[in-house]
């Protein structure tokens, strides 16, 4: 073969060019080694230039899926409105949920990441998946967004963008039928992220409160889907949106719920009357992220765990005063995500991805005064969207995308293995329920000694970051394309 057939080859197919080059052309091995380097760099804007084209030519499109580089896909993760439409109206049911006069029981599922807001579930269900695996109840078209369930009494509330509205939606978690609606105007979009509502409705005393992307706060009746108030929080604090959206989920302590807007200026968290959302108290200008604050007892003192832009702080949930503050500043420019782990009675755990790493740090209260002081820090867990879970004195979680357990008292990994994308994880009884960033539920057994995956089974189609929720032996999963329930109860 002569050296313009080769040259020929090469340019129209770079990676057989190379071969060609390489054991073919008689070249001296220096001249070869220059021409191979060329090739690689020519394969590079070749394939790139096939991507551009088929981008701009096909159905082929980008995906975030959490790491990098973005998944090309021909199937991008977005809701079918067309089919959620007809879906809906097929099977919408009229019935009256009496859920009102009732408050979450035990085995509810109230809020984000259950009722401690630590991603614990105490209740028994089945954990023999290779015997028994959990049984698909139903599946359905779900609208966007990234939010989880509330689950209370057999009703599940979500958030969900259709069309150009985002919907409060309360189902039937034994059927999947829709029980009603209450929906406003708001289409939040962003290319990274993707589009919809991100954060999970919060069930307290016959009423569910809910945050849409864009600010839209409501109170709504949990039997009837009628508001009983609604305002703004980005027009109340006077803040623009954040980046990604208003993803930070309501926290409701007794008569008042706390919402984090991005204000600055003493209101970035605010605390409503839950009566008539009206303000009641406003706090801190350190900027918001995306974060829920938690209820918590640290050092014998009940208070609201914040985790800001650049601090995490505890506050007087009365009236917001700022009791101590730890300096937390995620890298490149990014704001925290996951969720903090409160253990042994006056120790915080926080973890970031970007290459930021976790630290645990201590709060000691002397006299009036409190004081945080930090333990240890590493780079052994790098939470990104997830949040970990803590048991029996280790944590466990995704150091991006990959299962980790660390010692909670020293930062020392114990392992660190499977793959699970940029999922969520739910702790049951010595056991890990994830719903991988492929839509898959796995069961693993939680122990320090190794890594022990159970069991492994497709759930949904698609990206997953939402949250799972368990109440009741059902667990609920969701994306933005679908919804399904499974039954982990034991059979009768």
């Amino acid at each position: 073969m002569n050296i313009k057939t080769i040259r020929g080859i090469s340019l129209l197919f770079p990676p057989v060019g190379l071969v060609l080059i390489l054991f073919f052309s008689g070249w001296k091995w220096s001249r070869r080694l220059g021409a191979t380097l060329f090739l690689v760099l020519y394969s590079l804007i070749y394939s790139s230039l096939i991507v551009l084209l088929l981008l701009y030519t096909t159905s082929l499109e980008v995906e975030w899926r959490g790491g990098f580089p973005p998944v090309l896909t021909w199937h991008k993760t977005n809701p079918d409105y067309a089919a959620l439409d007809r879906h809906r109206k097929s099977v919408s049911s009229s019935r009256p949920v009496a859920i009102h006069a009732i408050r979450a029981a035990q085995n509810d599922w109230p809020q984000f990441r259950g009722p401690q807001q630590n991603g614990i579930s105490s209740e028994t269900i089945n954990l023999d998946w290779s015997i028994r695996p959990p049984k698909l109840l139903w599946k359905q078209p779900a609208g966007g967004g990234y939010g989880s369930f509330a689950l209370v009494n057999d009703v599940a509330f979500t958030l969900e963008q259709r069309h150009n509205n985002e919907f409060l939606v309360a189902y039937d978690v034994n059927t999947g039928a829709e029980l009603w609606t209450n929906s406003w105007p708001g289409a939040f979009s962003e290319s990274m992220g993707g589009d919809g509502p991100r954060s999970t409705p919060s069930f307290s005393e016959g009423a569910v409160y809910a945050l849409g992307a864009e600010g839209e706060f409501r109170k709504v009746n949990a039997s009837t889907g009628k508001t009983v108030w609604r305002t703004n929080i980005l027009v109340l604090a006077r803040a623009n949106n954040l980046t990604y959206g208003m993803a930070s989920s309501p926290l409701v302590i007794g008569n008042r719920v706390i919402l984090c807007p991005d204000g600055g200026r003493n209101n970035s968290v605010i605390a409503l009357d839950t009566e008539n959302g009206n303000l009641e108290w406003s706090s801190s200008s350190n900027p918001s992220a995306y974060s829920t604050p938690i209820l918590a007892n640290i050092a014998g003192v009940n208070q609201i765990l914040v985790v800001g832009a650049s601090l995490a702080f505890g506050l007087d949930p009365e009236n917001g005063k700022m009791l101590w503050s730890f300096p937390w500043v995620v890298n490149l420019g990014n704001r925290n995500i996951s969720q903090p782990i409160v253990f042994g009675g006056n120790k915080v755990f926080l973890s970031a991805g970007y290459g930021t790493g976790c630290v645990t740090f201590t709060i000691e209260k002397k006299g009036d005064v409190f004081h945080a002081q930090e333990t240890w820090r590493n780079k052994n867990l790098k939470n990104k969207f997830t949040s970990s879970v803590f048991l029996d004195g280790f944590i466990y979680g995704l150091d991006e995308d990959i299962l980790t357990c660390i010692d909670a008292q020293t930062g020392e990994r114990k392992w660190k293995d499977g793959r699970f994308g940029y999922g969520q994880l739910i702790a049951n009884h010595n056991h890990l329920i994830i719903l991988s960033g492929e839509g898959e539920l796995c069961l693993v057994n939680a122990t320090p000694e190794k890594f022990e995956l159970i069991s492994r089974i497709p759930a949904l189609s698609g990206k997953t970051w939402n949250y799972p929720a368990i109440s009741r032996g059902k667990i609920l999963v969701r994306n933005s394309l679908e919804m399904a329930c499974f039954d982990l109860s034991f059979p009768k």
